[in-house]
């Protein structure tokens, strides 16, 4: 019954008391549901953020130039050119003798298409750069990004050994076409298997014998391959086409072309050369092997293969790209795929996307349930309906505005929402509380009490969701890569606060008053006076000394000096190494890669021996399904793959392993404790061939050129190569650092065909015709095609010495020119072949020479920044030139004129996360100080409800100490978060003394009752805010996160409880005290 006349409501007050009543209320939060459903529905999944990094590679010929000139002449102005684009990030090239190789990595978030144009219009706006007639071709463009990661791949192979990789490439080539035809499939590649290809081997003493050279045959190739329509002509009332000449359609008419004359006989191609059609000269090997765990019963056989490699379009769902393609796969078999050929899916992001998004669809549902039952142990089962349906509503709008923001479904919003799903209950738990309590004062009827009681938490409530997003909000704008990655987190968390306290002041009171309509509550009341009456004591017996005005000044001092040594040791375990700092942990992934480099100029057939070699290794692994190696190749790349350009390996001294495990619930190992069992084994054999083998893991974040890098810079590149051999010695000295390499290329011999240009002239042959003829011996020349219906890609004539002829120097030298008279020339009169050594690769960063060191750490931390503390350590006291190399940690040197070193890797990645997130810190603190002193109208006060953000601190750092967990980026968010978290407790323990003295208690009693009173909500709200993290504290990545949101609120709250009691006692007791 109404008391009185009603006091005026503020705007929650008014926003309840509007909803409460009508009937579009239940239909708003059934709208609220659907959209949630209809976000499930819609919303691609992808097991990470997809990271837009927009890069691409410029490569611009010089022909002949040397690896000098070709960086004087074209790498700088290249480099120049770039750095006047908008929005580019790095520079690299890499000059070798007659190539330039620019990257160029924009700025994350520059728009793909945008950046692209802007680099084009800079080449092309300059191609007056170079005059016409030096020789330096034009630029090639590649434009490159997180698109053109396949998803999905599948290996072909067979057991049948009539069936080669030849067959296999005509298989998938096949195969391309239809998979092209799923929706939403982007570019579809296949790796492995030799081209096929019309190869004219030509025999030089033939053609001399019948007075031809390379020219004619060149020149005859290309006249007996020429067809045209030539118009039409009418005859008899009709019109007919006219073509004139038909296409080479098969080799024995390429093996029939009359390449000239001689005694008055046409002389056909294969008088003079041996005409076969088939594969090409291998230059790369794929092949499969089945692991310990294998399904398919393949044994220890390795048979070869090819494998197809399919991307997706921007903003298509992975689930169904890879579905579709997995089905029409399934419907080729028997049809375009033969029966004998198998087919092995050994990538499907699709599938990986999908189990991680149900398992933390499942936990999520999990953590909702338990604060749910929280709730009914701690309020009763009414109140459990009345948050669990606030709750339930909360996250579909929530999801709904994750999809309506642009984000995927993936695991780090999915742990934003879980993680904040303990946060988002908070606000319905005190409304629910509040109106509850003046329920059991019985002033009201329950239709007059609810807007009263939602208005009266209101305020309170509001800055308490201000906080906690003030504490999140600033973390979206982290740089770099790390940005969008955990860019989620803050968005989502903070979009669902805002939606919770909507939820919470609009359709909460509508749903309580529908389930207590017909309630009483008196058992409940006399209950409640219990626990308080029991609180009370408790806090009375605890807090006492404490306080009593000067006589518990001692105490608290005595107090205030325990936790400034409490938060000391606890910072301790850092330096001491008992918590170790990294990055990101090693997620739990079901493969890794083998990256082998051989030493420069190793033929093809070597690196396969190494690979097979290592992959005995592997095979024996219990937990290896199966691997996929290739020689002279790079396997489909992952992120990491096109950050580190691994698909532009494919010299013959280079090779990968894939290596694919069981899923992670089938096997005890983690997979990096697999990788970390195998690495020294495989450096081993490795070491035993002069191969240098790094075993890649996928990162659990961005991925970086490698863990550990360190540039090399300096006056001198030569001696800058020597100064990187000393700084690798130091690397292999230090422990736990591994695979090691460096950028400098072992020493590669080469022969050089010197032309005598006088005596050339004098023949009448020119160099140029020299070079075209010995390129063409040597490395083959495509001088026309065969035309083919069948075939999807071009068939090529190629022209070439025979393989045993090219092992002889000699050879070359008995190649015949035709001269301006008419008469053959031998290459031997006129040229020389002398023995060189083939020069360096220079590599640019920022347009600044360097020389690169990399390398990984294992071991007990795991983190590359120990590795670097104890090589930069060792390098200051190692004296270069007389005196120590100058280490850069942030940024390049600005002058090279003394030897220099930056350190880059996963270090530059973990400085800017760690700055610009302590940046985010920083701001959020100041913003809750605002947003605390708008409230309070005082600038001490914020300070004491600020005072136990520290204490979080005596909670997170023992807490990663005693799990065993790295204190990581997740659980910097994790810190954050509590900093808005505590701050909430904070505010509802001096709002409510302030209240007790404003009701005329004395100082003292007013701090006691404040503890007492509160104790109860606190918990409650600390306990729902740690449920969200028992669920995931079990994951590789973000179990930092729930570390310290469970010990950092376990530890916090309860000194919270007796700590801002405290501390505002004697604050305002100093106040008062004369």
């Amino acid at each position: 019954m109404s008391t009185g006349d009603p006091q005026p409501l503020g705007l929650s007050g008014r926003i309840a008391r509007y909803f409460l009543a009508t009937e579009i209320t239940p239909l708003l939060a059934l709208l609220g549901v659907l959209l949630g459903l209809f976000a499930i529905l819609v919303t691609a999944r992808e097991e990470e953020p997809q990271i837009d990094v927009t890069f691409a590679n410029v490569f611009i010929p010089f022909p002949g130039a040397s690896a000098r000139e070709v960086e004087a002449l074209v790498s700088t102005p290249a480099e120049q050119i770039v750095s006047e684009i908008e929005g580019v990030e790095y520079i690299y090239s890499a000059s070798a003798p007659g190539m330039a190789a620019l990257t160029v990595r924009f700025e994350v978030g520059q728009q793909r298409t945008d950046a692209i144009v802007r680099l084009y219009n800079a080449f092309y706006s300059n191609q007056d750069w170079m005059p016409v007639g030096v020789g330096v071709g034009a630029p090639l463009i590649k434009p490159k990004g997180i698109d053109d990661v396949p998803i999905f791949t599948a290996t072909l192979w067979s057991e049948n050994t009539a069936l080669g990789a030849a067959d296999l490439l005509r298989v998938a080539h096949a195969v391309e076409a239809q998979l092209q035809r799923v929706p939403g499939t982007r570019e579809i590649a296949t790796t492995g298997g030799p081209d096929r290809a019309v190869r004219v081997e030509f025999d030089p003493q033939r053609l001399a014998a019948y007075g031809l050279s390379l020219a004619d045959l060149r020149s005859a190739l290309a006249s007996a391959n020429a067809a045209r329509d030539a118009g039409s002509i009418v005859d008899e009332g009709r019109e007919m086409l006219v073509q004139v000449g038909t296409f080479l359609v098969t080799p024995e008419e390429v093996a029939d072309v009359v390449v000239g004359v001689h005694e008055g006989a046409p002389v056909f191609l294969r008088d003079v050369a041996r005409v076969t059609d088939g594969s090409d000269r291998p230059v790369r090997y794929v092949s499969h092997g089945a692991g310990a765990a294998a399904a398919h019963p393949a044994g220890a056989a390795r048979y070869p293969a090819v494998t197809i490699a399919v991307g997706k379009k921007p903003g298509e769902n992975a689930v169904d790209v890879s579905g579709g393609v997995i089905r029409r796969l399934e419907q080729l078999k028997g049809v375009q795929i033969p029966d004998d050929v198998n087919v092995t899916i050994t990538r499907d992001y699709g599938a990986t996307a999908a189990d991680k998004a149900q398992t933390l669809i499942r936990k999520l549902l999990f953590a909702t349930l338990s604060v749910i039952v929280l709730v009914l142990f701690a309020l009763g089962w009414r109140e459990a309906v009345v948050v669990g349906a606030a709750v339930i509503v909360t996250l579909a709008i929530t999801l709904f505005a994750s999809w309506a923001w642009g984000f995927t479904l993936n695991r780090i919003s999915l742990f934003a929402l879980i993680f904040s799903i303990g946060i988002l209950v908070d606000d319905a738990i005190v409304v629910v509380e509040n109106i509850h309590r003046h329920m059991l004062l019985g002033r009201h009827s329950l239709a007059e009490a609810i807007p009263v009681a939602v208005d009266e938490v209101g305020g309170p409530t509001i800055l308490a969701t201000f906080t906690v997003i003030a504490a999140l909000l600033p973390m979206a704008f982290v740089s770099g890569l790390m940005g969008p990655y955990l860019r989620p987190i803050p968005i989502n968390a903070s979009t669902g606060m805002l939606i919770s306290l909507a939820v919470a002041f609009v359709f909460t009171p509508w749903l309580y008053r529908r389930v207590f309509l017909r309630a009483a509550g008196d058992a409940r009341a006399n209950a409640h006076d219990q626990q308080d009456t029991a609180l009370a004591r408790f806090f009375t017996r605890v807090m006492a000394p404490l306080l009593g005005g000067r006589a518990g000044a001692r105490n608290r001092w005595l107090l205030l000096g325990a936790l400034l040594v409490l938060i000391a040791l606890s910072c301790s375990l850092v330096a001491v190494g008992a918590v170790v700092m990294k990055m990101l942990p090693f997620d739990n992934k079901s493969e890794f890669q083998v990256v082998v480099d051989m030493p420069e100029g190793t033929p093809l057939e070597s690196t396969e021996r190494v690979l097979q070699a290592l992959a005995d290794r592997i095979a024996a692994v219990p937990e290896v399904t199966d691997y996929q190696i290739y020689a002279g190749d790079a396997a489909p790349i992952n992120f990491n793959g096109l950050v580190r350009q691994y698909y532009l390996r494919s010299q013959p001294w280079h090779g990968d392993i894939q290596v694919n495990l069981v899923e992670r619930h089938q096997r005890e190992r983690k997979s990096h404790e697999i990788v970390a069992a195998v690495r020294g084994e495989l450096a081993a054999i490795g070491n035993s061939f002069g191969a240098t083998v790094s075993v890649v893991e996928v990162p659990p974040g961005p991925p970086v050129q490698a863990p550990l890098v360190a540039e090399i810079y300096g006056p001198d590149y030569a001696r800058a190569l020597d100064v990187a051999r000393e700084v690798r010695r130091v690397f292999e000295a230090t422990p736990d650092v591994v695979d090691i390499d460096d950028s400098i290329e072992a020493p590669q011999h080469k022969l050089v065909v010197e032309v005598d240009r006088a005596r050339a002239a004098k023949l009448g042959v020119t160099q140029q015709g020299v070079a075209a003829a010995v390129a063409t011996a040597v490395g083959g020349e495509d001088m026309s095609f065969l035309h083919s219906e069948q075939a999807k890609y071009a068939i090529p004539v190629r022209v070439e010495l025979p393989d045993h002829a090219k092992a002889r120097a000699e050879s070359l030298l008995s190649l015949r020119l035709r001269s301006a008279s008419g008469a053959l020339v031998p290459l031997s009169e006129i040229a020389a072949v002398r023995p060189a050594t083939r020069e360096q690769t220079i590599q640019h960063k920022n347009l600044l020479p360097v020389v690169y060191v990399t390398a990984d750490v294992a071991g007990r931390t795991d983190s590359p920044l120990y590795g670097m503390a104890a090589i930069a350590s060792t390098l200051r006291g190692k004296p270069i030139d007389g005196v120590p190399i100058t280490q850069y940690f942030t940024q390049q040197p600005e002058e090279t004129w003394a030897w220099s070193m930056k350190w880059d890797g996963e270090w530059q990645i973990t400085y800017e996360t760690f700055r610009d997130m302590g940046t985010a810190y920083a701001v959020g603190l100041v913003l809750i100080y605002l947003l605390v002193v708008a409230q309070f109208r005082s600038y001490g006060v914020p300070l004491i409800i600020m005072a136990p953000i520290p204490l979080t601190i005596i909670g997170i750092m023992p807490g990663h100490a005693l799990l065993g967990q790295p204190f990581t980026a997740p659980s910097m968010i994790g810190m954050i978060a509590l900093a808005g978290i505590i701050v909430r407790n904070s505010i509802l323990l001096v709002d409510f003394i302030q209240q007790e003295l404003r009701a005329g208690k004395s100082l003292q009693e007013a701090t006691i009752s404040a503890a007492a009173v509160r104790a109860r909500p606190i918990t409650l709200t600390a306990l729902a805010a740690m449920m969200g993290g028992f669920f995931i504290i079990d994951d590789p990545i973000f179990g930092g996160l729930a570390v310290s949101l469970i010990f950092g609120l376990f530890v916090s709250t309860l000194l919270t409880l007796f700590v801002i009691p405290v501390v505002y006692y004697h604050y305002n007791w100093r106040r008062m005290s004369p």
